[in-house]
């Protein structure tokens, strides 16, 4: 955020509504943490590959105090709902509901051998639920951040983002990779992040000022914790079990070419050749465009983007209807340089990377073309890259 900005309303809203929800006249103190895009390399991350994310000016904010006993007490604005549960009687797997995402990350902190205190919670946000920008590990982080700062641990955005993974393999049950909590805590004002899913190693990518990126909502709901993710993880297990046999250093996907895959392609079943084609592909692509953008080369950063897009259509086979028709109308506005699904798929949001000065009128037409075919709660925004997890 920058000088001039100011914190949005419901930011400002989170210390009154402390105060008015628990009963206390102690002033909380505020954490921070932000959704996320991600503009190229998806279902990269949990194949130790290659990732380029952005944080955007969607949040979660949570007001907490600490607590004298071992209770942890949250209350969820946007649900107008309140949780509670002893910090010693934590264990997984959980749910997935709102308040499995703050009891899973006391659990990974305190399994991990982290310091944890009792606290009381209040969580708000505009980080849209289940669209795909990553509202869950922003809760993570936002409450990893409050519980730190209650507990008198440290803060490490690194190892912290290695325990909101852990929160969602084995609390929540997803079999997702690191990416969306790295970025909730690294991610810099005007840069995109170059992350390695492997090594942790990480780069921060300059970002146009002559472009923006467009979130486009498709109002379509996704199931993230169904079997449709965790098979598409398990396909690409399977490939690598297969390929190691010809190749014995291959660990993960990350370690497949295109030559060696084609060469053992016949021994793989049809889903699973085109599951790990889509990933050795994608794999390519993050520094790609990283490259493209560091350079101000729209052109290409957008053509790698359709590329991703139809790759994740036809071999991923994660899209939808509404993903594919917002993109679609979106490719054929002048002002767009090219569009894709982020997040997991199956519904959720796709992004265009879109010309600043016509951001407003590309958002206004493409759209007003797409409310005329979907009858669903879509919305579009603009966003451009933004800090990480932070005390208000």
């Amino acid at each position: 955020m920058t000088s001039e900005q100011k914190d949005p309303e419901w930011i400002e809203a989170l210390a009154p509504r402390f105060e008015a929800v628990f009963g206390r006249s102690d002033a909380p103190a505020v954490s921070l943490a932000p959704g996320r895009v991600n503009l190229i390399g998806e279902h990269t991350d949990y194949n130790d590959g290659w990732v380029l994310p952005m944080a955007i000016d969607r949040r979660v904010g949570v007001a907490f105090a600490a607590r004298e006993d071992r209770v942890l007490r949250a209350h969820s604005v946007v649900f107008d709902l309140s949780t509670e549960v002893s910090l010693d009687e934590l264990a997984p797997p959980g749910g997935s509901e709102w308040f499995d995402y703050v009891a899973g990350v006391a659990w990974a902190m305190a399994s991990s051998g982290h310091q944890v205190s009792g606290a009381d919670l209040l969580i708000d946000g505009d980080v849209p639920l289940g669209s795909g920008l990553s509202s869950s590990a922003a809760i993570e982080m936002a409450v990893a951040l409050a519980l730190c700062e209650v507990s008198g641990t440290s803060w490490s955005p690194v190892d912290m983002a290695l325990l909101g993974q852990r929160v969602e393999r084995e609390w929540i049950g997803i079999q997702g990779g690191v990416m969306d909590q790295f970025i909730a805590t690294m991610g810099r004002e005007g840069h995109a992040l170059l992350l390695d899913c492997r090594t942790l190693d990480s780069s921060t990518v300059p970002f146009p000022d002559a472009a923006v990126v467009v979130v486009m909502d498709t109002g379509a709901p996704r199931t993230l914790a169904g079997s449709a993710y965790n098979d598409r993880s398990a396909s690409c297990s399977a490939a690598v079990d297969i390929l190691r046999r010809a190749h014995p250093a291959v660990r993960a996907l990350r370690d497949v070419d295109l030559g060696l895959l084609e060469s053992q392609g016949d021994r793989l079943d049809d889903t699973t050749y085109r599951r790990a084609r889509h990933v050795v592909t994608e794999n390519e692509r993050p520094q790609a465009m990283a490259d493209a953008l560091s350079t101000g080369d729209l052109e290409t950063a957008g053509g790698l983007m359709d590329e991703s897009h139809f790759s994740l259509r036809d071999l991923y086979e994660v899209s939808s209807f509404e993903l594919d028709l917002f993109t679609e109308l979106a490719r054929e506005h002048p002002a767009c340089f090219g569009a894709r699904l982020t997040g997991a798929g199956f519904g959720g949001c796709a992004i265009a990377l879109v010309a600043a000065e016509y951001a407003e009128e590309f958002m206004e037409a493409t759209h007003e073309r797409y409310r005329q075919q979907v009858d669903l709660e879509s919305s579009v925004f603009a966003c451009r890259p933004e800090s990480g997890a932070r005390l208000a």
